[in-house]
């Protein structure tokens, strides 16, 4: 039992109730009940983080997830992740945060990631970047695939919030954990288990409830929805990067700090 974490475990399973959310989460027996690993998630919803954990409760583990480091500078939410041992990324320099992950993996926990470090406007998988292969690699920890559906229609992004009771069904799946050897190629093993995450997400989208009217909008183009293709994500993704950027550069340079890239 830890001080932070389990009281905000209890407090939001309450909320998750109040809200009538209805998960179903298959192949929890799959993360591993010692040893550290590194949880990679797809990314569609703001609350991905929050749902994901409950994956690893069967086997009584606790997540410490990599979030965007403007979350710790909440006065709220701030003490919260640094009371749960949540890892801070700041995604224009991200060589410290990278370091504290393989710490934390090298002393047996769960680091959860998203490697597409965004959510998904479209609800299709994006580019993976290969920090998750690499942490794993560098640890000695295997990866451990996990794929969410509907989380997109409590809260994503650029449509409203749906934090009422919405009774909205979440369908999590967790896949077998993937042996990373020290010397594997990044690119292959991102590669490897990206194509994996895709069959699972296939999965969990046949057995969801279907989407009609105007839920068209959570539902990828691919799919027959109304949801940014693909492409057209990528172009609204690379111009937000580019002014993130931007904002970061400035105020590096104006105080000083040098510069980098989350992998």
């Amino acid at each position: 039992m830890e001080p932070v974490y389990t009281p905000v475990i209890g407090f939001a399973r309450g909320v998750f109730a109040m809200q009538g959310l209805r998960f179903t989460i298959l192949g929890d027996e799959n993360v591993p009940r010692t040893g550290g690993a590194v949880m990679v998630i797809n990314h569609t919803g703001y609350m991905d983080f929050t749902y994901a954990g409950l994956a690893a409760q069967k086997s009584k583990r606790l997540v410490r997830f990599m979030a965007k480091e403007s979350v710790f500078s909440h006065p709220v939410s701030g003490p919260l992740m640094r009371g749960m041992k949540h890892i801070p990324v700041d995604r224009t320099a991200g060589a410290a945060s990278y370091a504290a992950a393989v710490a934390a993996l090298r002393a047996g926990e769960i680091v959860g990631v998203f490697p597409e470090a965004t959510i998904s406007r479209s609800f299709e998988l994006k580019e993976f970047k290969t920090g998750a292969a690499r942490m794993a690699a560098e640890a000695g920890v295997p990866i451990l695939p996990v794929v969410i559906w509907g989380s997109q229609r409590v809260w994503t992004k650029g449509l409203p919030r749906r934090l009422g009771r919405t009774n909205i069904p979440i369908i999590m799946i967790v896949g077998e954990p993937i042996t990373v050897a020290a010397d594997a190629d990044p690119e292959e093993v991102t590669a490897h288990y990206k194509a994996v995450m895709a069959e699972m997400l296939g999965v969990a989208r046949a057995a969801y409830e279907p989407l009609t009217g105007a839920d068209l909008k959570f539902l990828p183009a691919s799919m027959g929805g109304t949801a940014p293709t693909l492409a057209e994500a990528t172009r609204l993704d690379e111009a937000e990067a580019a002014e993130r950027q931007r904002k970061a550069d400035q105020k590096r340079a104006a105080e000083g700090r040098p510069g980098g890239d989350w992998p």
